[in-house]
């Protein structure tokens, strides 16, 4: 079942979403931003400014999953001007970031992360993401460029939605498994085989 506004609620007082936003957030004072927080059945995140990664090419090398080079990785510098702060993802390029919120997953529920549809328009696609029962830390994010043009993307505004499904409790969840991702600091974090 897909959880709404009042039980995300109840849950962010217990600790599953630090710092947690009760509403929805368009306006910084007069500054439009891309929203975040509590939605009808939904929560979104914001971009940390902390740390933000671009995919480089490398001459000669192939990125391989089970044994990857952080040197494909180069930090992107965190801009700021009157619409805030923001990184560039170039064109046709693929990024990593990560979320403000600390997330504390209960053990019965399994979390979607989806991408928002301010950023799919403008050609910003982010990786459908699960956080699984009993997961906690802070999601690493990862976006791709499909335009031809370069595209910001904001820190400390709204970049995903999280979406909370309710299942039968499981024998094994992430904690008890020791997942390979469990308490992600607010960083990037890379592939782990």
């Amino acid at each position: 079942m897909l959880k709404n506004d009042l039980w995300i609620a109840e849950q962010a007082r217990q600790g599953m979403i630090q710092p947690f936003e009760p509403r929805l957030v368009r306006r910084l004072g007069e500054l439009p931003v891309i929203s975040y927080g509590l939605s009808s059945f939904g929560y979104d995140i914001r971009l940390s400014p902390k740390d933000f990664r671009i995919f480089r090419h490398i001459p000669g090398t192939v990125v391989d999953p089970k044994r990857f080079n952080g040197a494909n990785l180069e930090s992107a510098q965190l801009h700021e001007d009157d619409q805030g702060q923001f990184f560039i993802i170039p064109a046709h390029s693929y990024g990593l970031g990560v979320a403000v919120e600390h997330l504390d997953v209960p053990e019965s529920i399994t979390v979607l992360c989806v991408g928002k549809s301010s950023y799919a328009r403008v050609g910003i696609i982010a990786n459908l993401t699960p956080a699984e029962a009993s997961w906690r830390g802070h999601l690493t994010l990862e976006f791709s460029n499909s335009s031809s043009a370069d595209c910001r993307i904001y820190a400390n505004e709204g970049v995903v939605q999280l979406l909370f499904l309710e299942g039968e409790p499981c024998a094994v969840n992430y904690q008890t498994r020791a997942g390979k991702y469990q308490d992600q600091p607010e960083a990037v974090t890379l592939v782990r085989v």
